[in-house]
């Protein structure tokens, strides 16, 4: 099991985090089939409340717990 990428939180991993620099998005889904490096595994927690920066937009694809 992967756990959160955010520095000091055990939780479970359940929704990955990518960068598009292309179209200044922050796009969050569900957990990816496998952990890469430029991506980051976040729990249901950090990715609810996480933001993007200025300018940038965050397009979140529903998980499946929020279906």
């Amino acid at each position: 099991m992967r756990r959160c990428s955010k520095t000091g939180c055990q939780s479970p991993a359940r929704a990955t985090l990518t960068y598009n620099y292309a179209d200044s998005q922050v796009v969050i889904g569900p957990l990816a089939q496998r952990a890469e490096p430029h991506i980051y595994d976040l729990c249901l927690d950090h990715a609810r409340r996480i933001t993007a920066p200025l300018g940038w937009e965050v397009l979140r694809v529903p998980l499946p717990d929020e279906q």
